[in-house]
């Protein structure tokens, strides 16, 4: 029902589904590819590299921000109602996510129509899809509370989101950085960037990711998510009473 509402406010409707990632790819093609001329960053077909990190990248970025105030942004119903206040943000995270069901699905018959092959290693998708939701689950919970509690978080997120635009590879490829320490830094540091580059590494270059790595990923995910559900249920009235009065 959301998901048929929110489409029902613009002309094109589910297009815009898609539509947005692929103007989103436009814009950054033109700018770093044409006008900038860094289209060997990417490798091989820098169009089909720049889809693969952005198409991610909105998932990640447009949910936790839209997830982190859906509190605040439901603060009429937060007052009428008791109800514990993780449903907010996984309302946000669990509608992303069936929009981003179709946007993959364009993106394996985008990598496809580049002459990409189905393998075997694709299967490696299904868990980095997974540990990605994971990902995006806990960031929007820490957000979400982190809003509840200071109003002012929600200023810092989207300047986050600029920040992890710029240093996780979306335009330029980690592994051309030149130096391969530089490169395990970034990957271990920001796990938007691991999770991009598995992306990549799957669909345009058949190499399953660092499973150790990603399970670390998931692991801290999980746990992390399921400590601020726990607080968050604890404070359920005085994030209410925040909500209220802020």
């Amino acid at each position: 029902m959301l998901l048929k509402a929110d489409s029902s406010k613009f002309k094109l409707g589910y297009l815009w589904w898609f539509l947005e990632p692929l103007l989103w790819v436009g814009v950054f093609y033109v700018v770093f590819n044409l006008i900038l001329d860094s289209s060997g960053r990417g490798g091989g077909d820098s169009l089909l590299f720049l889809i693969c990190g952005k198409f991610a990248f909105i998932w990640f970025s447009k949910t936790v921000n839209q997830a982190s105030n859906s509190i605040v942004a439901n603060k009429g119903l937060v007052g009428k109602i008791n109800v514990t206040k993780t449903i907010f943000p996984m309302a946000v995270v669990q509608e992303s996510l069936y929009r981003q069901s179709a946007v993959y699905l364009l993106l394996l018959f985008v990598v496809i129509a580049f002459g990409g092959a189905p393998s075997l290693t694709w299967l490696w998708m299904l868990p980095v899809l997974l540990v990605y939701y994971f990902m995006i689950v806990c960031c929007s919970l820490i957000g979400a509370y982190l809003v509840c509690l200071v109003r002012d978080f929600s200023k810092f997120i989207p300047l986050a989101m600029t920040f992890l635009l710029f240093t996780s590879g979306i335009f330029w490829d980690i592994r051309n950085i030149g130096s391969p320490e530089k490169t395990e830094l970034l990957l271990a540091l920001n796990p938007v960037a691991f999770m991009l580059d598995a992306h990549r590494q799957i669909l345009l270059h058949e190499t399953p990711p660092d499973a150790t790595h990603l399970m670390l990923i998931a692991l801290g995910s999980v746990l992390l998510s399921f400590a601020v559900a726990g607080i968050m249920r604890k404070q359920s009235q005085y994030l209410a009473l925040r909500v209220l009065t802020s």
